[in-house]
């Protein structure tokens, strides 16, 4: 592919996410950071958590997303009766062919939204995690794909809430970013206050993009260059949460991949079709933090772990995209 051909597929998925943008922002008011990398994990292939307490519109942005790209969509509320068969799906005997047939999930859907995860039990949470990995449901020895494009939007509550299950470590690493949506501004309250008492925004929103334009986006990202110097700072940093004397469950492999994912999706956002060290910079906090598990240390010293990616994005010095570094510093 010639250098022009990218420049204008590049050129391209930065129009089309900008429409994107522009329809969930129209729904979620005063949170562009948020909305950005959401927007960000959804080309980057990626699933994302979204962790707040009640009432900030977490479901709301998860909804406005899925609207605003036509896929097929399904809304899964965690309770703890919720069975991983009611996510995954189910085989049942028909009598007249004499043969068990699958009937799939909730999970079959192109962008899943499920809503309070934390809720359900551990083993109905596990439910997702070949899904989520894989892209596809085993049930009696026979593997379904599951559609592209594939994405989990999560919602939970903070874990010191009452009736919640911590996610086990393994779930959280198949999130690529998580992200607090926060209390909005008063401005931003007070338009929210003029524009959603009466219909809500979501009745009116159209899709900004259709589903095989987003799964050509995502090709897309998966073609932006990474150089090595920027591939050895995302191992760095991983490294770095891995050595910590503070941290007794570093960054996985799986996290640096990641990481260097979305921060492919944020470089094509920003018109470019190469990956820089800023792009990694801010993306550390979202992909890497949730991840991380404090030692007893850490936890009594109320220490948390954005402060640990941050302290270590402070630590560890920054290259030069072509193979020079650069002065330390975040």
């Amino acid at each position: 592919m010639t250098t022009y051909e990218e420049h204008a597929k590049v050129s391209d998925l930065s129009a089309t996410a900008e429409r994107v943008r522009r329809s969930v922002e129209s729904v979620i008011e005063g949170k562009p950071e948020v909305v950005q990398l959401s927007l960000t994990v959804l080309l980057a292939g990626g699933h994302l958590l979204l962790e707040d307490v009640p009432g900030v519109g977490k479901t709301m942005l998860a909804k406005a997303l899925a609207r605003s790209v036509d896929c097929s969509v399904q809304r899964i509320q965690f309770t703890p009766d919720l069975l991983p068969s009611d996510i995954t799906g189910i085989s049942v005997f028909d009598q007249r062919g004499g043969e068990f047939e699958f009937k799939p999930g909730a999970i079959f859907a192109q962008i899943v939204i499920g809503d309070e995860i934390n809720r359900a039990s551990p083993k109905t949470q596990s439910a997702l995690l070949e899904s989520m990995e894989e892209r596809q449901v085993t049930a009696d020895g026979r593997s379904h794909p599951l559609p592209e494009p594939f994405m989990v939007i999560a919602t939970q509550n903070p874990v010191e809430m009452e009736g919640t299950y911590p996610l086990p470590e393994a779930q959280r690493d198949r999130f690529m970013a998580r992200v607090s949506v926060g209390y909005p501004s008063p401005e931003a309250e007070l338009r929210m206050l003029e524009h959603h008492t009466g219909a809500s925004p979501l009745d009116t929103l159209r899709p900004a993009a259709h589903a095989d334009e987003v799964v050509k986006l995502i090709e897309t990202v998966r073609q932006v260059h990474v150089s090595d110097p920027v591939r050895r700072y995302a191992v760095d940093l991983a490294v770095a949460t891995r050595t910590h004397p503070e941290l007794r469950l570093g960054a996985s492999p799986r996290a640096t991949l990641h990481l260097l994912q979305a921060a492919k999706a944020a470089a094509a956002l920003a018109g470019r079709g190469f990956v820089l060290p800023d792009d990694v910079q801010r993306l550390a906090v979202p992909v890497l933090a949730h991840r991380l598990l404090p030692s007893a240390q850490a936890r009594f010293t109320q220490q948390t772990t954005e402060q640990f990616v941050t302290e270590i994005l402070r630590r560890t010095p920054v290259p030069d995209p072509y193979g020079t570094q650069r002065t330390r510093g975040y």
